[in-house]
């Protein structure tokens, strides 16, 4: 990455430094671990399509999920292969569950896949949670150490423009 990057991702690394504390830790690593395998946004799918009545709908969110997971873990994350920050422990568990991703630390996939998921489950009229929770789940990645900001930003641009694009295709549900 370049120097201007790599001089974003320091100063945001000595801003969350300075925030760090028990209190964050029991509402990040969970938050972060509860959006592994995009979980939550599956399960917030489901939930809207259950209170909907629209199988099709959550049919195709499924597979636009899918489709973001694959394409953002396999080709590209293998095109940038950038190497994760450090965490606090080299070896044995991480703390509340958090497990260690194998592949490239750029972009963020749990940004992505947050960012994909609340473009196509946010309403008209009812997007801040929506926004506020994939921010927070976005951020939650730094915090954990798992990727560098730079990561967590790149993921959301991916993010907001396959939730764009998929709209069209999954559509909004109906009732």
């Amino acid at each position: 990455m370049s120097d201007s990057v790599d001089r974003f991702d320091q100063r945001v690394d000595a801003a969350v430094e300075r925030v760090r504390s028990p209190v964050l830790d029991r509402v990040f690593y969970p938050l972060s671990t509860a959006a592994d395998h995009s979980m939550v946004w599956f399960a917030l799918g489901a939930a809207r399509s259950i209170r909907t009545g629209d199988t099709r709908f959550a049919l195709r969110y499924g597979a636009a999920m899918g489709f973001e997971s694959a394409l953002t873990n396999g080709p590209i994350k293998a095109i940038f292969r950038r190497s994760r920050p450090r965490p606090d422990t080299d070896d044995g568990p991480l703390p509340y569950g958090l497990r260690r991703p194998i592949t490239s630390s750029f972009p963020s996939g749990h940004a992505t896949a947050a960012f994909t998921a609340v473009t196509l489950l946010a309403g008209p009229g009812r997007r801040g949670p929506w926004w506020v929770l994939a921010t927070l789940v976005a951020g939650s990645r730094v915090y954990v150490r798992m990727h560098h900001a730079s990561d967590v930003v790149g993921g959301a641009a991916l993010g907001l423009i396959l939730g764009r694009v998929l709209s069209r295709w999954v559509g909004e549900p109906t009732r």
